[in-house]
């Protein structure tokens, strides 16, 4: 009730690609099933109350009539350093924004180095002439400057193709249109290090030999859409990592300068992983300002959108 036409239709959208998903079959003997259940991947859930230093997002109450809705959470024990798994995993974001995020519309994604990031952070608004962020392969800029620049870049390249529309991360940019704060994740540091839906920061950089993730989904839609994408996100890093580790690819170039990968482990055995060894999702609490929780995820009842493909150990 209170729905538009439009947001039902995408509910209802997003509930036939859920439903696409293979499904377990009934019967058949015991056997089957084991290894059917053998052949899932596996994702342990680490509690808040089972975690030593759990990181926390505390959310401003300018980003109601922003980008409300945020979810988060940090996944450890990824595989990037082997062949084009870098690639791969960055492959899988630009597919899921695509598809699942309706092209950012619904929602966007955000992945980080958990290393490089200093807690607490804040999801909060800035004027654009005041938000400052180091975007991906970029100097730093003011986000009112960036957005000009890239409405610039979005033209000459619409004039080159001889296009009518206007593609890549430039369609993101009218999502903003017209309001006076933008949103912001901000660090313990007062450094922006995702400006969503436009951009990450180029300060917590995902590299090859980045293992621990922090993950972030932000929304103007729906809480649900965000928990939704997050589920689908988890499951698909979920996957490359067991490819990664079951294909032995040689480690590769990635096209990806050595300068970024940090220094080499000169005994590669040291980083090998069991094919069966879970990824682990920390949850991570969402709360106001007061410190009164908003969100915690992954609660008991999330990750169930995948649970057909997806074992998961609370």
């Amino acid at each position: 009730r209170g729905k538009g036409k439009g947001e039902s239709a995408r509910e209802e959208a997003r509930k036939k690609k859920r439903d696409k998903q293979p499904q377990r079959k009934d019967g058949g003997d015991g056997e089957q099933d084991e290894l059917e259940e053998a052949s899932k991947l596996l994702v342990k859930v680490l509690h808040v109350s089972e975690n030593p230093a759990p990181l926390v997002v505390k959310v401003s109450p300018g980003t109601k009539d922003v980008r409300p809705f945020i979810v988060c959470c940090v996944l450890r024990g990824v595989n990037l350093k082997p062949g084009n798994a870098l690639k791969r995993f960055l492959s899988v974001q630009t597919k899921l924004h695509e598809d699942i995020c309706e092209k950012r519309t619904a929602a966007t994604i955000a992945t980080h180095d958990l290393q490089l990031i200093k807690a607490p952070l804040t999801y909060d608004v800035q004027p654009p002439e005041e938000l400052k962020i180091t975007p991906l392969g970029r100097k730093e800029i003011k986000a009112k400057d960036l957005l000009r620049q890239l409405e610039l870049e979005a033209e000459e390249q619409r004039k080159q193709k001889k296009r009518q529309n206007i593609s890549g991360l430039h369609r993101y940019l009218r999502l903003l249109g017209g309001k006076d704060n933008y949103p912001c994740l901000v660090d313990a540091e007062g450094v922006v290090i995702s400006f969503p839906p436009i951009t990450n920061s180029e300060k917590t950089k995902i590299r090859k030999d980045t293992h621990d993730l922090f993950l972030e989904v932000t929304s103007n839609t729906s809480l649900q859409i965000c928990k939704d994408v997050m589920d689908t996100l988890i499951l698909k890093i979920a996957e490359l990592n067991k490819f990664t580790l079951e294909d032995k690819e040689d480690s590769g170039s990635d096209n990806e300068s050595d300068a970024l990968c940090g220094p080499v482990n000169l005994n590669p055995s040291q980083n090998v992983q069991p094919v069966n060894s879970p990824l682990v999702v920390e949850q991570v609490r969402v709360v106001d300002m007061d410190g009164n929780l908003k969100v915690l995820y992954p609660s008991k009842t999330d990750l169930s959108t995948v649970s057909s493909l997806l074992t998961v150990m609370r």
